[in-house]
């Protein structure tokens, strides 16, 4: 019995160590989760935030958007890089302020012709299906909007998969 009261505060170490944003209780101030996770990358609206987002962009590909109460407590997490939430885009009319306040900042920023229109895209890494190293290229029109998004392969990744790079 005195062994596991011994081990007791290294299994707590090694749980807190794995813990995740998504596993915060609803309630969590701010201030803790800042001084557990760091800084967020975003936080929406500027002048008044209730919306702090946590990416692993450029490189990862998970981002944990965090909504809370007027009072800066934690009301939910969501990892926003994923299928479910890209297809929110489907609705509405998304601006780019919108797009960075939801998705955070993208991994990669271009430009290229879309239906013959030249237009900015943000590209954010994730995995497409939980399985599928991605990338969702998101277009913007003149106006800032959300014109048209898709997923395509992660070039940086591809390699990994391509199973008759050895022959």
């Amino acid at each position: 019995m005195q062994r596991l009261i011994g081990l007791s505060p290294v299994f707590v170490l090694l749980l807190s160590a794995c813990s995740s944003i998504s596993d915060l209780p609803a309630g969590t101030p701010l201030s803790e989760i800042e001084q557990q996770f760091g800084s967020p990358r975003v936080a929406c609206p500027a002048d008044n935030p209730n919306r702090f987002i946590w990416s692993t962009q450029p490189m990862g590909q998970f981002a944990w958007a965090v909504d809370t109460t007027p009072t800066q407590d934690l009301k939910s997490v969501t990892q926003v890089l994923t299928d479910a939430e890209f297809d929110l885009l489907r609705q509405g009319s998304w601006t780019k302020e919108q797009v960075w306040c939801h998705f955070g900042p993208p991994a990669e920023q271009s430009a290229a012709p879309y239906k013959g229109v030249t237009m900015q895209i943000w590209s954010y890494r994730y995995k497409q299906n939980k399985a599928w190293d991605a990338l969702m290229h998101i277009y913007f029109d003149e106006s800032n909007r959300v014109k048209h998004h898709h997923p395509a392969p992660d070039p940086l990744l591809i390699d990994e998969w391509n199973i008759f790079s050895g022959l």
